[in-house]
C-alpha cells in the first residue's frame, strides 16, 4: 500500500536525532545536573519490501500495444523493440515511485515509535522543568542570604562611620569651645592689662598736667614781679630823667 513518505523521511532523518549520530546511540548527559529518563534508542532502518520485477503486473497489453503498432506500419521487431522499451521505462518508473512508498504496517510501527519518542521527550523536558525551578529557587534563596548579609555589612559599616563622625564632631566642638575659652580668656587679660595701663597713663598725664599748671602759676608770678620791677625802673629812670632835666633847666637858668 502507498504511503505520503512521511515515515520514510522520518526513518531517514533519524527521528529528529542529532545529524551524524551513529543509529542506537545514547542521547547526550543531561547538563548541570538534572535528571532524565533511560536513552532511548533511535529508529531503526527497515527495507521495504519492493515486489519483484517479475510478480509486477504492466498496466497495458503488450501484445496488443505490438498488434497496434504493426497495423501503423512498424514492423514487428520494431515494435516488439519499442514495447520493451516502453516496459523498461515502466518498471524504473516503478522503482523510483516504490523508493519513496511504505506499507501501513510500517508505518504504524514508525508512527508508534515517534509517539513513544515523544512521550519520552515531553517527560525529559518536565523533569528539566522541575529541576531547572528548584535550581532557580535554591539560587534564589542564596542571593537573598547573600543580599541580606551585604545589607548587614552595610548597616554595620553605616553605624560605625556614623559613630567615629559623631565621635570627631565631638572633638571638634570640645576643641572650638577651649579655643574660644582661652581666647576670651586672653582678650580679658589684655582688657585688664590695657585698664591698668590707661589708669597708670592717666595718672601720669594728670600729675605731668599739675607741673604744668603749678609752672604756669609759678611764671606768671615771675612774669607780675618782672612786669612790676620794670615799671618801678621805668618811673625810677623816668624821675631820674626829670631830675637831671630840672637840673640842667635850673643850671642854664
Amino acid at each position: 500500500m502507498r504511503g505520503s513518505g512521511l515515515g520514510r523521511r522520518l526513518l531517514a532523518s533519524g527521528g529528529g536525532s542529532r545529524p551524524g549520530a551513529p543509529w542506537g546511540a545514547a542521547l547526550p548527559a543531561p547538563r548541570r545536573g538534572f535528571a532524565a529518563t533511560a536513552p532511548v534508542k533511535s529508529y531503526d532502518m527497515r527495507r521495504v519490501e519492493i515486489t519483484p520485477l517479475e510478480q509486477r503486473k504492466l498496466t497495458f497489453d503488450t501484445h496488443a500495444l505490438v498488434r497496434e503498432l504493426e497495423v501503423h506500419g512498424f514492423g514487428k521487431e520494431q515494435a516488439e523493440t519499442i514495447v520493451s522499451a516502453l516496459t523498461t521505462l515502466s518498471n524504473v518508473s516503478l522503482d523510483t515511485v516504490y523508493k519513496d512508498m511504505v506499507t501501513q504496517a510500517q508505518q504504524e510501527i514508525t508512527l508508534q515509535q515517534i509517539m513513544a519518542h515523544l512521550d519520552s521527550i515531553r517527560k525529559d523536558m518536565v523533569i528539566l522543568e522541575k529541576s531547572e525551578f528548584a535550581n532557580l529557587r535554591a539560587e534564589n534563596e542564596k542571593m537573598k542570604i547573600e543580599l541580606d548579609q551585604v545589607k548587614q555589612q552595610l548597616m554595620n559599616e553605616t553605624s560605625k562611620i556614623r559613630a567615629d563622625n559623631k565621635l570627631d564632631i565631638n572633638l571638634e566642638r570640645s576643641r572650638v569651645t577651649d579655643m574660644f575659652t582661652d581666647q576670651e580668656k586672653n582678650l580679658m587679660e589684655a582688657t585688664t592689662e590695657f585698664h591698668k595701663k590707661d589708669s597708670s597713663t592717666n595718672s601720669a598725664i594728670a600729675e605731668i598736667s599739675n607741673k604744668i599748671d603749678s609752672q604756669i602759676a609759678s611764671l606768671k608770678t615771675l612774669m607780675e614781679s618782672n612786669k612790676l620791677e620794670t615799671i618801678r625802673y621805668l618811673a625810677a629812670s623816668v624821675f631820674t630823667c626829670l631830675a637831671i632835666a630840672l637840673g640842667f633847666y635850673r643850671f642854664w637858668k
